[in-house]
């Protein structure tokens, strides 16, 4: 009985933790470039009374044991990175990365991380930055006095002055790829930060050879967060913490039942 305390606990602090992570995702519904977590769940160690194959007698063995589990614990709560829905803004620069990347921004601290928000505004010096000021990296800089902002597919970054017909180059947006992007450690402010999980980052222009999306002007990429699916899993969850507060108390009257035996 001891054992259903402490497993029924366990399950209960994990499916605690699971609503927190709902709760979370549910929050950044509408955050531009945000990406959902699921967490992951592990079963803990196990008391073995009877090890499965062991010997039963001379010619058996025993074929399934009797083996007794300790509960469970979170392990992780993946990053899903799937493409979230795009939204019209016909703002020059806002930008949606259609397929895998990231954009990389430069922070005051000089380091470099990774975002997949587009909405990108300029800074008083024309630098192209996002909402918190950090500037994209390679940095882009517009002039004031320039009339229309166009970034093609591959990144390019081009603007007309007043007068003239033929465009000016402003610089060439890059994106990074990761071979595992879920082991990005998330920074907040819709930034992430390279780790020995996610690897090296592969630079290269939007719609490149090395896996790397292309680019989209006038559009921002939506949460990829699913309001129904989030309810769903809240309600497997709060049944589960339900099941388990109940093997608790079972588990407590059969305590009970055993204490008044003396008596």
């Amino acid at each position: 009985m001891i054992r259903a305390l402490y497993s029924a606990g366990s399950g209960m602090q994990a499916q605690q933790m699971n609503v927190d992570n709902i709760a979370h995702n549910l929050a950044n519904a509408n955050t531009v470039g945000f990406k959902m977590r699921r967490t992951q769940f592990q079963d803990l160690l196990y008391q073995s009374f009877v090890q499965p194959g062991a010997a039963a007698g001379s010619q058996t063995v025993i074929p399934s044991g009797l083996q007794l589990g300790l509960g469970t614990k979170p392990i992780a709560n993946e990053i899903i990175f799937s493409q979230g829905d795009f939204s019209q803004t016909n703002n020059p620069l806002d930008l949606v990365i259609q397929g895998r990347g990231f954009f990389q921004v430069r922070l005051p601290s000089g380091e470099l991380a990774y975002s997949r928000a587009g909405n990108f505004h300029l800074d008083r010096d024309g630098n192209v930055v996002t909402a918190n000021g950090d500037p994209l990296e390679p940095q882009i800089t517009i002039p004031p006095e320039a009339q229309s902002i166009t970034i093609a597919a591959d990144g390019t970054v081009s603007y007309t002055q007043p007068g003239q017909t033929s465009s000016q180059l402003a610089g060439q947006i890059q994106l990074a790829n990761f071979a595992n992007p879920a082991g990005l450690n998330s920074l907040g402010g819709n930034l992430y930060a390279q780790t020995d999980a996610s690897g090296e980052p592969t630079v290269g222009n939007p719609g490149g050879q090395e896996g790397i999306g292309s680019l989209l002007q006038g559009y921002v990429e939506q949460s990829n967060v699913s309001v129904v699916e989030e309810f769903i899993n809240m309600i497997v969850s709060q049944r589960a913490y339900e099941a388990n507060s109940k093997v608790v108390r079972a588990a407590d009257e059969m305590y009970q039942q055993v204490n008044n035996m003396a008596r």
